[in-house]
């Protein structure tokens, strides 16, 4: 029996963020970076210039701290529309890589000072639906493809958000604007619709991009307390704001988050 008391949460950072496209998900981590933190990006939407571009604006060297690999399926024109060219890859090489980077390094064991990125989950779960699409083509039932890609896609977030992957873990995601007993509700854009819900059970906390304001005096943020539409959520609320600056942001919340950090 272990006492409340005792409980000093975990080593390591692990969140989903999530933000319609072009709120700066993914220019938002210059901030990690250019405080000293290693990034390993699997990058599936092909999308890391701005990354690039705010990172060289302050702090060129900074660049060195960040790897990235690659994968998406390439398409051709078909009959009836684009069509994988040839057997789906991106996936499989994508789960592959959390297993063993491709420097030969375990990234379960790059540690504290190392945080491993997935751009995007809405993108790898498009890869995954490919995957179990080739797996059985012949199927005449396509929620077995859908099945078989959630059922995969859960198992990735398992391993992620388990304590044995011990590095630091940022998610993103695009947003899906979903109906729930007749309220519109905003979730983490994966596979169908039943996943887009159970993604938060596997992180303890959940962000937002977002535009605020108008006009001449539109900014961008990181949100972290629930709005109308998300269910945000964040294990230490009386540390953190409700609101950052999307240019440190990052930064400012994995220092809030790290555990031990005094409010």
């Amino acid at each position: 029996m272990v006492k409340l008391s005792e409980h000093k949460g975990g080593r390591f950072v692990k969140f989903i963020y999530i933000g319609d496209s072009g709120t700066g998900k993914t220019g938002s981590l210059a901030s990690l970076a250019l405080a000293g933190y290693k990034l390993r990006v699997l990058d599936m939407d092909n999308g890391l210039s701005s990354l690039r571009e705010y990172i060289a604006k302050d702090d060129p060297a900074k660049l060195e701290l960040v790897d990235y690999e690659t994968r998406r399926d390439k398409y051709k024109s078909g009959p009836g529309g684009p069509v994988i060219a040839g057997q789906p890859r991106a996936y499989v090489e994508a789960t592959k890589l959390m297993t063993q980077w491709s420097d030969g390094t375990i990234p379960a064991e790059w540690g504290e000072d190392t945080i491993f990125v997935l751009d995007s989950l809405t993108h790898f779960s498009n890869a995954a639906f490919e995957w179990a699409k080739g797996m059985n083509p012949l199927s005449r039932e396509p929620r077995q493809w859908y099945s078989q890609a959630q059922k995969s896609i859960e198992t990735v977030l398992a391993l992620l958000t388990s304590e044995a992957f011990e590095a630091n873990v940022v998610v993103i995601s695009h947003v899906k604007y979903i109906e729930q007993n007749g309220v519109l509700k905003g979730v983490a854009n994966s596979i169908g619709q039943a996943l887009g819900p159970i993604i938060p059970s596997y992180f303890n906390t959940m962000m937002l991009a977002e535009m605020a304001g108008s006009g001449k005096n539109v900014r961008r943020v990181i949100k972290t307390r629930p709005t109308n539409l998300i269910a945000l959520k964040n294990p230490a609320p009386f540390k953190v704001q409700d609101t950052y600056p999307l240019e440190t942001g990052m930064i400012e919340l994995f220092n809030k988050l790290k555990t031990g950090e005094k409010s």
